[in-house]
């Protein structure tokens, strides 16, 4: 079974990120596949919405740092693949649903909040987990959530890891859609059908539009946190950052 799992019917297009068992965690191939997709899509008559979720009890907990030594696995190609995943979600001239299945962690965060429809089960969450490995926020998030939620929360997600459960993320204003765990599956299907059968020219100006008043500083983020990020996973930190999620205990930081 892949990792990523694609169908379409009636003009959506439907991308399952499909790791369970590591509560898909972004392999190679999902990352590649999800931007490989999305960037497809554009020339694709048979796809009006794009819609991604997870199988599972997550969404996705982003890149995958199980193992030992994970960190020497990541460096500016891992960084620049996340970007562009994240670019070809808020690019795409058509509407992309992030349905929220659960848990939307790093990256995976990254990805759902970039999304233009964002639908959460209640149980769902958001998490901004970077710094408890020595990290920093990637994807686009130090501008996706700042535009969502303003400047002091962002920080609290950021700084301090701390989740933002579903209903939560509603009343700040970070996500559109709020469903009970029993009719999610319901409500994402609704509302792909909706987007598919209205007026994509329509559609596509207002999310350039909406994009461009409100997401005008993603590039500037992106390419900041992609030299933030870079430095920091060189550093002792991120490597004892990673090596104690992999033990499973608390790290100790020593700032260098």
């Amino acid at each position: 079974m892949p990792d990523l799992l694609t169908d379409v019917a009636d003009g959506v297009l439907t991308l399952t990120f499909n790791r369970p068992e590591v509560f898909n965690a972004l392999s190679g191939e999902m990352s590649l596949g999800l931007a490989d997709q999305l960037e497809g899509a554009v020339s694709r008559s048979d796809v009006r919405v794009v819609v991604i979720t997870g199988t599972g009890a997550a969404f996705s907990t982003g890149a995958d740092i199980g193992g030992a030594d994970a960190h020497e696995r990541f460096d500016a190609r891992a960084l620049d693949l996340a970007n562009r995943m994240v670019r070809a979600v808020v690019n795409l001239d058509k509407p992309v649903l992030a349905g929220v299945n659960g848990i939307a962690a790093g990256v995976g965060a990254s990805i759902a909040l970039a999304a233009d429809i964002i639908v959460a089960k209640e149980s769902a969450a958001f998490l901004l987990a970077f710094s408890r490995v020595g990290l920093m926020p990637d994807g686009g998030a130090s501008a996706t959530i700042a535009a969502g939620v303003g400047r002091a929360r962002a920080m609290r997600m950021a700084l301090l890891a701390e989740p933002l459960g579903a209903s939560e993320a509603l009343d700040a204003g970070l996500i559109t859609h709020l469903s009970t765990d029993d009719e999610f599956d319901t409500t994402v299907a609704t509302l792909a059908r909706r987007l598919a059968a209205g007026p994509p020219l329509a559609f596509t100006a207002t999310k350039r539009a909406i994009n461009a008043a409100t997401l005008s500083h993603l590039e500037g983020a992106l390419e900041r946190e992609r030299t933030g990020q870079t430095i920091l996973l060189r550093t002792a930190d991120a490597a004892e950052g990673m090596r104690a999620f992999g033990e499973k205990r608390r790290p100790t930081f020593t700032g260098r």
